[in-house]
């Protein structure tokens, strides 16, 4: 309000203005008012209080206004509020303030800021009230009290501001239990975190967006190779320097690593295969990597990028060995899941089929594949799969370029949870082998040297031909043996004995006529008519081949004599089944050979009687030695020179229970096709030189005993072994065993025979030749091998002296023998001019009737004992 005068000429009069209401104060009203007393007659002056009094209303008015503005300001505020005077007194505070503090406004206007934080230093507010600038803040954590004294924490924001001229100090406080709450849950999450991290046995690498490393696990520094430090220095140049290799082994872009992908394409990545050579471990490895980018809140670019990888090196080692097994072995895998109707085939699967990898496959598709031959076993055996069984079968298949395969499909159920949803299994090519069997099949089928039918063909035929028979039209089997075929392989070799086959075979395929022409072994042929109608067709099919064979075959230029024995079987008379007919045709052709050779000879009941005797022969055979059936005597070896009985020979006799007394000529040749003349001279040898230990115990001085040994002792390599252990047992010397052998054993196995002669002569063993001069007479052998003596055949001996040329033979023999330092035994002496004509001869020793027929071992001894005292 102002005071104005008017112009001195004028009647004074006062002007009464009401400043803003701004500058109204309690003082000025006053002065009006009083005023207004002096002067109530003035109007002037009654209208200026009634002007400053609704002046002043309105100031009132606003004023509350803003006071409830204020109010409302900071209770609108959530944090509690407070107001301090310069001493810490509370002035006012706002309803958060009341309720977080559990406190009334009056009763928190009677408090400080002491009552509200009892460890607040007393030097604290005057710090906040020199230090803060009005219009700034100051924020610190402490911790604060509530009225039931409780404490909490709290974070205080307080502003300093001139109230007239006292400075105020608002203070904002927030309860932050919530946010330490949290602050130690992210600290327990980050240190799970970094457990797990370091637990992990997969590599953690975190990237940033240009590709450096910011952090790796434990894990990853391990498969790395390097230490954290080391990989968080290393930049992009030097992560380059790795290499990286796609799955497929081609170079693979710094640039197109998973992560880089992934930040580049905002987008995780999922399992990639990527080759990493570590130049700084030498070594190479594969790492299965998966990435997630990472994103700043309200942004779309990652900042970083985070990977993990696991070492997958083994793996995929292992997968390209299962791979590379795939191939070599033609092996693929599949799978069919019969629920969703899909088809999954692995990469030789697709090769197989002669399909692009990956390319869309059906069931029905690889069904197409299979030829309809085979298609409904396949089928078959996939819904039996699904019922529960496994499968295996060939088929035959033609790929999409139309090659033709055959592939050994296997299957097997599928099982999920308990329940079958399908069938899995693998499918090989075996293409080769079928291929290589049909071959193995047609090689089976027939003969490689002659290209005739092999031997099981023809007994399958001949299994066919009796199955198809019907009444008299049966077939008949002819069975042919080449005569002194052996004589010739041995004398020329064995590709001269190949060509003599070729040669016979082709003569036998021509004489055959309608008969079907086989090898059934060695130098034996099997020709099989399968319907006979006509009685003596078969004889007349002998009877061209025995004229056949009678013309010599060419070799070199040179003149071959070998002849072809027959024996004939026919259905059903001579046999029911194949084997009875083989078996009688070759008893038929051991009798034609026997009759002479470069004949033919029917079945008939005596070969049969014969075959029956044999058999029965060979099964007792068998158990002889086991039974103590076998049993040894003695023949005396006597010196011509001095007429005393110098050795003894021991000879196997056999008495069976069924069979009765066998001599050795009846079974013999039956131990040696069976192979139990092994066993079986193997006891004569040990018997023999216990009984010779047993009489020079006895006195009986006999300077050896013989005894026969069969070539197929020789070939087999325990000889040596059974000799020396029957001396050892016996503690005889190897002087007093001689053993005796036919020359069969010259000539066969040669190789073997030098190694067992040598090996023999080393224990100090005689070796004489039997019956010299019956068979190959190899004379050859006589002077390579270390043979001691040879024993003239009694063959020889019967004619002498009376048949001059038995008589020429036995001299040659003599004066060969003494030539090559051989001793001479004559074998058959049974008179007395047998005697003096090998006593003339400077024959050393003999045998025979004519001294002593073969003795057993008690009445050996008796009759040594009297002839030698004889001889005194």
């Amino acid at each position: 309000m102002h005071w104005e005068h008017e112009p001195s000429e004028a009647k004074p009069r006062v002007v009464a203005r009401v400043a803003p209401e701004s500058s109204l104060s309690a003082t000025a009203l006053g002065a009006l008012a009083e005023l207004a007393r002096e002067r109530g007659d003035d109007p002037l002056v009654a209208d200026a209080v009634a002007a400053a009094r609704d002046a002043l209303d309105r100031v009132e008015r606003d004023a509350e206004a803003v006071a409830a503005r204020y109010r409302s300001l900071i209770d609108a505020v959530p944090d509690a509020v407070t107001l301090h005077d310069e001493t810490g007194r509370i002035l006012e505070a706002n309803d958060a303030a009341c309720a977080v503090y559990g406190y009334s406004l009056e009763r928190l206007k009677q408090l400080t800021v002491f009552d509200l934080n009892p460890d607040l230093a007393p030097s604290r507010l005057n710090e906040v009230l020199v230090s803060v600038r009005p219009g700034h803040s100051d924020t610190v954590e402490t911790t604060n009290r509530r009225a039931d004294g409780t404490t909490f924490p709290v974070e205080v924001r307080s502003n300093v501001y001139i109230d007239g001229n006292a400075r105020r100090i608002v203070a904002i406080v927030r309860d932050i239990t919530n946010r330490h709450a949290a602050d130690r849950e992210l600290r327990a999450s980050e240190a799970r975190y970094r457990g797990l991290l370091r637990a992990m046995d997969k590599g953690v690498l975190v990237q940033d967006a240009h590709g450096r490393i910011a952090s790796v696990n434990p894990a990853g520094c391990r498969l790395l190779g390097l230490t954290e430090v080391e990989l968080t220095g290393a930049n992009r140049q030097t992560m380059q320097e790795w290499r990286f290799e796609d799955e497929y082994g081609k170079p693979l872009p710094f640039d197109e690593l998973p992560g880089m992908r992934s930040l580049r394409v905002a987008a995780p990545i999922e399992s990639t295969l990527v080759g990493v050579w570590l130049p700084h471990l030498r070594i190479y490895r594969w790492f299965s990597i998966s990435t997630v980018p990472q994103y700043h809140g309200g942004r779309t670019r990652p900042f970083q990028v985070i990977s993990t990888f696991s070492d997958v090196t083994a793996l995929k080692r292992a997968s390209e060995l299962f791979a590379k097994t795939q191939t070599l072995a033609s092996i693929g895998g599949w799978e069919y899941d019969a629920q969703s109707g899909q088809l999954f085939w692995t990469e030789e699967m697709y090769r197989i089929h002669d399909l692009p990898a990956a390319s869309p496959v059906t069931i029905e598709r690889a069904l197409g594949f299979v030829l309809d031959a085979d298609r409904a076993r396949l089928e078959a055996s996939l819904a039996a799969a699904q019922r529960g069984q496994s499968f295996e079968l060939e088929l035959r298949l033609v790929s999409a370029i139309g090659r033709r395969r055959w592939v050994c499909v296997q299957g097997q159920p599928l099982r999920r949870h308990g329940n079958i949803h399908g069938v899995s299994g693998t499918l090989q090519d075996v293409t080769e082998r079928k291929l290589h069997e049909d071959e193995l099949r047609r090689l089976a089928q027939t003969d490689v040297l002659t290209g005739l039918a092999s031997r099981d063909t023809a007994l399958a035929d001949l299994e066919r031909a009796i199955e198809r028979a019907q009444g008299g039209a049966g077939p008949a089997l002819l069975f042919v043996d080449l005569d002194r075929f052996k004589i010739v392989n041995d004398m020329l070799g064995h590709a001269a004995g190949d060509r003599l086959l070729a040669a016979a075979a082709e003569r036998l395929r021509h004489c055959a006529g309608e008969a079907d022409v086989s090898r059934f072994a060695g130098d034996a042929f099997l020709l099989l008519l399968p319907a006979v109608a006509d009685p003596a067709a078969p004889q007349r099919l002998a009877e061209r081949i025995t004229a056949a064979f009678g013309e010599p075959f060419d070799y070199a230029g040179e003149e071959l004599q070998v002849t072809a024995s027959v024996g004939i079987a026919r259905w059903p008379d001579d046999g029911t089944n194949a084997q009875q007919l083989v078996n009688h045709a070759d008893a038929a052709v051991n009798e034609a050979k026997r009759r002479g050779r470069n004949t033919w000879q029917g079945f008939n009941p005596q070969l049969a009687r014969g075959l029956s005797d044999r058999l029965m022969i060979e099964s007792q055979l068998r158990r002889a030695l086991d039974n103590g059936e076998f049993r040894l005597e003695y023949q005396p070896t006597i010196d011509l020179a001095t007429g005393r009985a110098v050795a003894a020979e021991a000879l196997l006799r056999w008495n069976n229970r069924q069979l009765g007394e066998l001599g050795p000529a009846q079974f013999v040749s039956h131990a040696e096709n069976s192979g139990d003349i092994v066993r079986i001279g193997a006891w004569v040898i040990r018997e023999a030189c216990r009984q010779l230990r047993e009489w020079r115990a006895r006195g009986i001085d006999l300077a050896r005993i013989a005894v026969n040994v069969s070539y197929r002792q020789f070939l087999n390599e325990s000889l040596v072994d059974t000799v020396r252990a029957a001396l050892r047992e016996s503690a005889l010397d190897g002087a007093a065993l001689e053993l005796e052998m036919t020359e069969r054993v010259l000539i066969d196995d040669v190789p073997d025979t030098f190694e067992t002669f040598a090996a023999l002569r080393q224990t100090g063993v005689a070796l004489t030749i039997d019956d010299f001069g019956e068979g190959y007479s190899a004379l050859n052998y006589l002077r390579r091998l270390p043979i001691d003596g040879i024993k003239i055949s009694h063959t020889f001996m019967q004619g002498i002296p009376g048949n001059r040329a038995d008589s020429a033979i036995c001299e040659a023999i003599v004066r060969m023998a003494r030539s090559l330092g051989l001793n001479v035994t004559g074998e058959g002496v049974e008179t007395e001019a047998q005697r003096q004509f090998l006593v003339g001869q400077g024959t050393p020793l003999a045998q025979g009737f004519l001294f002593s027929r073969p003795l057993a071992p008690a009445r050996f001894a008796e009759f040594f004992d009297a002839w030698n005292r004889r001889r005194h």
